[in-house]
């Protein structure tokens, strides 16, 4: 049995197809097929159930890729530990961050955690939710930074701040001359919204269940690839959007072509955290992270105050 072999019956599983796991392990399929094989010969056992369909893990195989998943996250550790030596401030750090986070943390982040770990540069990941959780799963970033709530075994979460949403209108817009908007009347404007995937948008169907266009519309959903695009059809005129605070600020838009609308109480918004695999062993490293984002300036988020979990053993400051 071999590392190996548990890398390979692990992008089986997660790929559920022998030929996509081989690429994603930069290896030909018959060579992963033969590892595979090999291994379960070895252990005695069928690790995958081998149809039509997708390929997926037998009973007993679902247990042996659950601890060749824990084999290879310790056998990582081992590597970590010896790379990072005595100082967890050290070497990148493989940070992910969620599409509607990222490009509005990042620019004030990175120049103050260069002032506190200038040896621990950023590894930058953007990704949905789902995408993050696998990564951290899997091990191939070491925190991200995410909306909560997030609830999944074996990861931990830390509040970072609390941010509201606020609308954000053209400058033509009926709206303009109001200071706050009622949820209940966003659906009538059918916001522009980012596409299925997005935790945010999710979030916003919270707030306005009827914001989605109709089938019969003929202007049919009005989705966007990201934020940014967004704030660029809101300007043009084509319609009204909600926002995190942190993105109203960028563009060249502000008080010309679009204007910011708060929502009248209870203001809705999201909690940002960091989330990280419970056996992640660069803890001050976090911590660190954690600090550094809330010395960047408080602008419209709250930064908050939540104590350290209690079961990760953090270091002692």
């Amino acid at each position: 049995m071999t590392l190996t072999e548990l890398r390979y019956i692990i992008a089986v599983a997660r790929e559920q197809h022998f030929g996509r796991a081989a690429d994603s392990c930069f290896v030909s399929q018959p060579t992963l097929s033969m590892g595979v094989k090999k291994l379960e010969e070895e252990l005695g056992v069928v690790l995958f159930e081998r149809g039509k369909g997708p390929v997926t893990p037998t009973p007993a195989g679902e247990r042996i890729i659950e601890q060749a998943q824990r084999v290879l996250e310790e056998a990582e550790r081992v590597k970590q530990i010896a790379r990072h030596g005595s100082d967890p401030l050290s070497g990148p750090l493989r940070l992910g961050a969620i599409f509607t986070i990222g490009p509005y943390l990042l620019p004030h982040l990175v120049p103050e955690l260069h002032k506190t770990a200038p040896r621990m540069p950023l590894q930058v990941d953007e990704d949905y939710t789902a995408g993050l959780v696998e990564k951290l799963k899997r091990g191939s970033i070491d925190v991200a930074l995410i909306s909560l709530p997030l609830d999944e075994p074996g990861i931990v979460t830390w509040p970072v701040y609390d941010e509201p949403f606020v609308i954000l209108i053209p400058a033509d817009h009926p709206w303009r001359e109001r200071e706050r908007i009622e949820p209940g009347e966003l659906a009538a404007e059918h916001p522009l919204m980012l596409g299925p995937g997005h935790c945010f948008r999710d979030q916003i169907l919270e707030i306005c269940p009827g914001c989605i266009r109709s089938s019969e519309d003929p202007l049919g959903a009005q989705i966007g690839s990201s934020l940014e695009t967004i704030r660029h059809m809101v300007a043009s005129g084509l319609g009204i959007t909600i926002l995190p605070c942190t993105a109203t600020g960028m563009g060249r838009y502000t008080q010309q072509l679009t204007l910011v609308k708060r929502f009248e109480e209870p203001v809705p918004g999201r909690r940002v955290a960091l989330a990280w695999r419970r056996r992640f062993h660069r803890l001050e490293a976090i911590r660190t992270l954690r600090s550094a984002i809330r010395n960047t300036p408080p602008g419209c988020i709250t930064h908050l105050t939540a104590p350290e979990p209690e079961s990760v053993g953090f270091p002692s400051p």
